[in-house]
């Protein structure tokens, strides 16, 4: 990775991704006393949110420069949740953002543990293609295992609110691909977000068998102490 630019002004590739993160809601801010374990490009920060920055790693050349920065990023980390678990990688391809997230996903929770986003800014010969977060595709075992823990937040959050709260699975899809970064559609092969759920739906009925102790299963939410609706498969919520 190459050294950051103070001055922000002499690296194309940097003006460019800082003037697409701006346009998306990002505003650049100095470094200040914030740590990362790759020394990055420049800092961002979400916009209304002052305690969200994202430090932005701006490889040069290819996949094989970009990996680079991903293992030493995911070396460096630490086991504490800090703010430096959150990066944006900038990327020139869809291409290039697939190979990112398929190394990213070797290192054990790397990309489910931690605030990772793959930017797609293309290069000036393909100005035209639009700028965007590239979501990773997963496999349906790793979409339904998260979207059985959202779901079992939202029916906390919901019960907590003495069970007059509403659980919107919109939600669901939004934290799967906002939070986790998760192309839902191409990782369940769907084109819509009601396939998607009917998809999701599904997989969690296939997997509520559990012989002996059908309590034991993981996508079965326990709603009320007794009675006959006291466990039911989370979509069936």
């Amino acid at each position: 990775m190459p050294e950051p630019d103070p001055a922000g002004g002499s690296n194309p590739r940097w003006r460019a991704a800082e003037s697409v993160l701006k346009r998306l809601g990002y505003s650049r801010v100095p470094p200040g006393h914030r740590a990362a374990p790759l020394e990055p490009a420049f800092w961002v920060q979400e916009a209304g949110v002052p305690r969200r920055t994202f430090p932005v790693f701006v490889p040069p050349g290819g996949s094989s420069t970009v990996n680079q920065g991903i293992d030493r990023w995911v070396e460096g980390l630490s086991g504490e949740r800090t703010a430096t678990d959150r990066a944006i990688f900038v990327v020139p391809t869809d291409d290039a953002a697939d190979a990112a997230w398929a190394h990213l996903a070797r290192a054990p929770g790397a990309a489910i543990d931690h605030e990772v986003s793959i930017l797609v800014v293309p290069s000036a010969e393909k100005a035209a293609d639009p700028p965007h977060f590239h979501l990773r595709p997963a496999s349906p075992q790793e979409v339904l295992r998260l979207a059985t823990g959202i779901v079992a937040g939202l029916f906390r959050r919901a019960q907590a609110s003495d069970g007059s709260g509403q659980i919107d699975f919109e939600e669901l899809l939004a934290s799967l691909k906002g939070r986790f970064g998760i192309d839902v559609h191409r990782s369940l092969g769907v084109t819509s977000d009601e396939d998607a759920l009917f998809i999701l739906y599904q997989l969690a009925l296939r997997d509520s068998y559990a012989p002996g102790d059908p309590g034991a299963n993981l996508h079965l939410l326990v709603l009320k102490p007794t009675g006959p609706a006291a466990r039911l498969p989370w979509f069936a919520g």
